[in-house]
C-alpha cells in the first residue's frame, strides 16, 4: 500500500459535480508517414505493452472506513485496460473545432472511482490540414487525476508512453503483472489508528468531518458576520472569478519560443518564464477593456512551481510549491509590465526556493481544506469580499525533439487544468519542439467570447515585441519597492493564524 500524501488527497475531497478534478490533454498526431492508418486495436496492444512504466494506471484508490485516514494506492485486482479506452470517430466532423468539442465534452465528465483514475479516448478521422484530404491522423483524448500527477509529472508520462524515433517499434508482449493481494480491513483500519497516534491533528479532521453537516449552518451564520480583512484575500474582482457550471472550453494558441527568446533579450534581466507570464497578463488585459472590466488594480496569479529535486524524483504524486504574484495589468506598457513581474517575482524568497505546499498540508489535513474550499465557494468569498487570486497559469516546460507513437509524429498538444469553484479560467503553457502552446481551460457561462483569448495571443506578443524594442535599459533603482509576495502556504496560515487569535480571545472573554 501506497498512502496518498495531504497534497494529493486534497484533490480528492475538492471534487464536486462542477469542478472534477483532473488534468486532460489532446494530443494530435500525423500518421501520414505511415503506410496505413493506425489502427486502434494496434494502439491498445501499444499501450499495453508501455503499462509497466506508469504502475499508476494499475492501481485503484482504497478508502480507509469513517475517513479514519487518507486512502491509499492499491494494485486493482480487477484491472482490465478496455474499461480506461474508448474508441471515437469523427467521420465528417474531423476538424479542429469537433475534436475540442468533443475533448470539451468528455471532460467535463468526472472519472470513476472504482478503478484506476485515468481515461484515455482514441480519436480516429482527424484532419490535420481541412484542405488536404490525405492528412489523416489522429488524436488522444487524455484524463488523469490531479490526486496521481501534477501538471510536470503529467508531461514525464506521456513523455515515457511515446517514442522519440519515427521507425516503428515492434510491440512486445505486455511484461507479466500479478496485482499485490488486497489488504484486509482490519490492516487499514489498524493502519489507520496508527497514522493517528503519529498526526494527533488528524483526528481533529475527522472530528470536523463528523460534525460538518450539523455545524456548517453555524459556520455560515458566524463567517458571514468577519469582514476577512486578511491579506490572502487581496485580488481584485474579475470577471473571470463568479461561480462556474459544469460546463467546460478549451481555447489555445501557439507562438514561436524564438519570439518570446528574443523578447527575453531584448529586455535584459527577465527569465523566459517572466515574458510567458507578461504575454499572458497583456491577453487578459485586452479580454478586460473588451469586457468593460476594471484594469486599474493588477491581476493576482496563482503559479505552481515543481519542487522536483534530481536525487528524490516520483514519477507521479504532487510535488509542488506555489506563490501568489501580481502580473502588473495596471501598468501599460506591455515591455515595461514584464519587468515588473520579474521585479515582483525575484522579490519573493518561494520564487528562489521554493516553500513546498506539503508544508501547509502537513499542519492542516486534506479533508479540512477541502471543507474550507467548500465554504470558500458557499459563502461566495470571491464575490461578496475579495478572492485568493484570479486564475492559476502554469508553464510546463515540454521536449524539444519531436515525438512518436508507432511512426506517427505528436504534431500539437493542448493541455488543460481543472477549475475550481469562483475560479473560471486556468491556463497551461506548454511548449514543445520550438513552440509554445497557451492552453485556456474556461467555464463559457462565467468567461464569455472565449475565444477571443487565443486570438488576442498574436496580437499581444506582437505589442511586447514592438515595445520591447523601443524601451530603455532598466534601472532597477528607479522601481518602486514592493511588498514580497509569499508563497501560497504562508499566505494561507498567516489567515488561519488570525482566525485562531480572534476565537481563543472570544473564549478569553
Amino acid at each position: 500500500m501506497r498512502q496518498l500524501s495531504e497534497l494529493d488527497a486534497s484533490f480528492l475531497y475538492l471534487e464536486s459535480e462542477t469542478a472534477p478534478m483532473h488534468i486532460g490533454g489532446v494530443y494530435l498526431f500525423d500518421a501520414s508517414e505511415r503506410k496505413e492508418p493506425l489502427p486502434f486495436s494496434t494502439f491498445v496492444a501499444y499501450l499495453r505493452s508501455r503499462l509497466h512504466v506508469v504502475p499508476v494506471f494499475r492501481q485503484r484508490l482504497k478508502e480507509i472506513p469513517l475517513r479514519l485516514g487518507r486512502p491509499y494506492w492499491i494494485d486493482d485486482p480487477n484491472f482490465s485496460i478496455e474499461r480506461h479506452l474508448a474508441y471515437v470517430n469523427l467521420g465528417n466532423q474531423g476538424r479542429k473545432e469537433g475534436l475540442t468539442a468533443l475533448a470539451s465534452r468528455i471532460l467535463e465528465e468526472p472519472l470513476k472511482r472504482d478503478r484506476p483514475l485515468w481515461h484515455i479516448t482514441f480519436v480516429d478521422g482527424f484532419r490535420l490540414d481541412e484542405s488536404n484530404p490525405d492528412s489523416e491522423g489522429f488524436a488522444l483524448i487524455v484524463k488523469l487525476h490531479h490526486a496521481a500527477i501534477d501538471a510536470f509529472s503529467g508531461e514525464e508520462i506521456i513523455g515515457k508512453l511515446l517514442e522519440y524515433t519515427p521507425e516503428p517499434r515492434s510491440i512486445s508482449a505486455p511484461k507479466p503483472w500479478t496485482p499485490k493481494p488486497q489488504p484486509s480491513e482490519e490492516r487499514v483500519v489498524l493502519q489507520a489508528g496508527a497514522n493517528i497516534l503519529r498526526t494527533p491533528l488528524q483526528f481533529t479532521s475527522l472530528a470536523v468531518s463528523a460534525a460538518e453537516a450539523t455545524a456548517r449552518g453555524l459556520i455560515h451564520k458566524q463567517l458571514r458576520k468577519l469582514p476577512l480583512p486578511f491579506p490572502l484575500f487581496s485580488a481584485p474582482h474579475s470577471p473571470f472569478n463568479r461561480q462556474i457550471t459544469g460546463n467546460r472550453e478549451i481555447v489555445s494558441a501557439s507562438v514561436e519560443l524564438s519570439r518570446l527568446k528574443s523578447v527575453k533579450a531584448s529586455l535584459g534581466d527577465v527569465t523566459l518564464n517572466d515574458v510567458v507570464l507578461g504575454l499572458c497578463a497583456e491577453t487578459l488585459k485586452r479580454y478586460m477593456i473588451r469586457q468593460g472590466a476594471d484594469t486599474e488594480r493588477s491581476l493576482v496569479a496563482m503559479t505552481p512551481i515543481s519542487v522536483r529535486s534530481n536525487s528524490l524524483r516520483r514519477a507521479t504524486g504532487n510535488q509542488m510549491s506555489a506563490m501568489l504574484l501580481e502580473l502588473a495589468t495596471n501598468e501599460p506598457d506591455p515591455a515595461r509590465r514584464i519587468r515588473k513581474i520579474h521585479w515582483n517575482a525575484v522579490a519573493s524568497e518561494p520564487y528562489r526556493e521554493a516553500i513546498a505546499a506539503d508544508r501547509l498540508t502537513e499542519l492542516l489535513p486534506s479533508t479540512m481544506l477541502a471543507l474550507s474550499a467548500r465554504l470558500y465557494s458557499e459563502l461566495q468569498v470571491a464575490q461578496r469580499y475579495q478572492p485568493v487570486f484570479n486564475m492559476p497559469i502554469t508553464n510546463v516546460p515540454g521536449p524539444q525533439v519531436p515525438l512518436y507513437l508507432q511512426g506517427a509524429r505528436l504534431v500539437q498538444q493542448y493541455n488543460t487544468a481543472p477549475l475550481f469553484d469562483s475560479m473560471g479560467l486556468v491556463i497551461v503553457a506548454v511548449s514543445y519542439q520550438g513552440n509554445l502552446t497557451i492552453n485556456f481551460t474556461l467555464c463559457p457561462d462565467v468567461v464569455a467570447d472565449g475565444q477571443s483569448l487565443a486570438d488576442d495571443i498574436e496580437d499581444s506578443l506582437t505589442a511586447i515585441e514592438e515595445a520591447a524594442h523601443s524601451l530603455e535599459p532598466w534601472d532597477q533603482s528607479d522601481e518602486t519597492p514592493v511588498l514580497a509576495p509569499q508563497s501560497l502556504s504562508e499566505e494561507a496560515l498567516t489567515a488561519l493564524e488570525k482566525v485562531l487569535k480572534g476565537a481563543l480571545s472570544r473564549f478569553r472573554l
